[in-house]
């Protein structure tokens, strides 16, 4: 029942040992490890750097399980996975409720400490020269013709496919500042409005487009340089997000709208309580978002398979040996 659920085709998973070791550098000896992330690909690479301290504590893991986000949530509640990388706070607490809450399942750690940010972005060149910084200047019939790109006299945005949340929170949005007459939002495939976005930047054309970090988009368009976030006049959110408040959509003083979503390591509450080691793991691993935007594009440019990405990660614990080695000691220390 769990591998349809997962559309797991791995081979079936060892069940954790609770056996222990008396070795105070492989805590973690005789324990099989379960984890999972959700199909978007970038989730791996912080996967795969996770289970490389893991390796490091004694522990064995299994092959890497994908699932949507709701069938990860349940999955590791009912302890058939022991950690996954794919959890979001803030905007995932339904799929944490659901699951069955802080009595199976326990949030760990920042995994990204610096990422999280999502939004509406403009071109620069377009927004020095006509002064725009926030979203509702697109009021205006004359700047929102800057980003029509079929004839209708609307700004064109390139948003989000249907069933993701940002889309439902554009459409709120459009709605809420008053934009339906000026803005409509382009929906499909996310990959192929971006490609259309890159091709109209590349042609010197006015671009709006909605943007999230870590993506590899913005390693092929700099921030501040490229490309500048919109604010936005107040925080407008969807029933979804009820009780996000200000606070939570604000970046270095500017309102966002959308808010920060915090890459957060979730794993079954029973087998933290009985590998220290790994729980202080989790809370320690930390990858920043520069790292996870500069592998996105690696992923973008076609080394995306299994093999690539684990490269990948191995490469990154190397480059970083000095603070992942203090992790792992401290790890130690807890197990």
């Amino acid at each position: 029942m769990l591998a349809a659920l997962l559309g797991m085709v791995a081979c079936q998973s060892t069940p954790p040992s609770s056996e222990t070791t008396a070795d105070p550098d492989a805590p973690g000896a005789g324990i099989t490890i379960r984890p999972a992330n959700s199909d978007w690909i970038e989730e791996q690479f912080t996967t795969e750097i996770v289970n490389i301290g893991l390796e490091a504590l004694g522990y064995s893991i299994d092959s890497i399980q994908q699932a949507d986000y709701a069938a990860l949530n349940l999955a590791v509640a009912d302890g058939d996975l022991d950690y996954t990388t794919g959890f979001y706070n803030v905007g995932f607490d339904d799929f944490f409720e659901n699951a069955g809450g802080e009595e199976k399942l326990e949030k760990l750690g920042q995994i990204v400490p610096d990422g999280g940010l999502q939004g509406l972005m403009v071109d620069k060149q377009t927004a020095d020269e006509y002064q725009i910084d926030s979203v509702e200047q697109l009021r205006d019939p004359e700047i929102a013709a800057l980003f029509d790109s079929d004839g209708d006299g609307k700004a064109n945005l390139a948003g989000c496919q249907t069933g993701w949340s940002c889309n439902t929170i554009i459409e709120h949005q459009i709605e809420a500042y008053d934009l339906a007459d000026t803005v409509e939002q382009d929906q499909g495939a996310y990959a192929a409005l971006l490609a259309d976005v890159l091709a109209r930047q590349d042609q010197g054309d006015p671009v709006l487009f909605y943007a999230y970090s870590p993506h590899w988009l913005l390693t092929e368009l700099t921030p501040d340089e490229d490309i500048v976030w919109l604010s936005v006049p107040f925080t407008a959110l969807p029933e979804d997000f009820e009780g996000l408040t200000e606070a939570d959509t604000t970046v270095e003083g500017k309102n966002l709208g959308f808010p920060v979503a915090q890459q957060t390591l979730l794993a079954n509450q029973t087998f933290v309580d009985e590998n220290p080691a790994a729980r202080r793991w989790f809370e320690l691993v930390k990858i920043p978002a520069a790292d996870l935007n500069a592998e996105s594009q690696r992923i973008q440019a076609g080394e995306d398979s299994p093999e690539d990405i684990r490269r990948h990660a191995e490469a990154w614990v190397e480059e970083n040996r000095d603070r992942f080695d203090g992790w792992l000691e401290e790890a130690r220390s807890a197990g």
